[in-house]
């Protein structure tokens, strides 16, 4: 029998009855949303149970909301099945402050360099990673560039035509 939305939706609410919600299938992906405390516990379920198989981490990266206050940034993992070429999309919220999130690079290899590159550009803090360092951009950087604080223009520039950008 094929995986359905309908059955892992089903399956995740038989495990963490209180920890999952926001169903939905925002362009026919089924995504859904977890407390950041329980991203790894939930992760872990997914990639182990028998039925669900999610074994590929095809995305890790961050989004900014700073009009939600408390919970500003956003992790966004997107997963695949590969035996019954299933995606979802699992997000989390957490606040800018204290930006901490467990991190996944134990359970998928691959979330190592992207949980490097959302810590680079978000400031996301993947507690226990093995070597959270900036990865894209310059040591001496002290800021997060991917937050929505920094303009995404110099707007000093003189020498821009903003008519050649359609703008008037």
């Amino acid at each position: 029998m094929a995986l359905t939305h309908a059955r892992i939706e089903e399956r995740l609410k038989e495990k963490f009855p209180d920890a999952v919600s926001g169903f939905g299938e925002p362009y026919g992906m089924l995504g859904f949303t977890v407390p950041a405390e329980m991203n790894l516990k939930v992760l872990q379920f997914l990639y182990e149970d028998p039925e669900l198989q999610f074994r590929f981490l095809t995305d890790l990266t961050a989004v900014h909301y700073p009009d939600q206050t408390g919970a500003e940034l956003a992790v966004v993992y997107h997963l695949h099945n590969l035996v019954d070429n299933v995606r979802l999309r699992m997000k989390l919220f957490t606040d800018i402050r204290n930006p901490d999130v467990f991190t996944a690079s134990r359970l998928f290899a691959g979330a190592n360099w992207m949980e490097r590159e959302t810590y680079d550009f978000f400031g996301i803090n993947f507690v226990g990673h093995p070597n959270l360092k900036r990865i894209l951009n310059v040591d001496e950087m002290d800021y997060f560039p991917m937050l929505k604080q920094y303009p995404l223009e110099d707007q000093s520039r003189k020498d821009k035509d903003d008519e050649m950008f359609g703008r008037n």
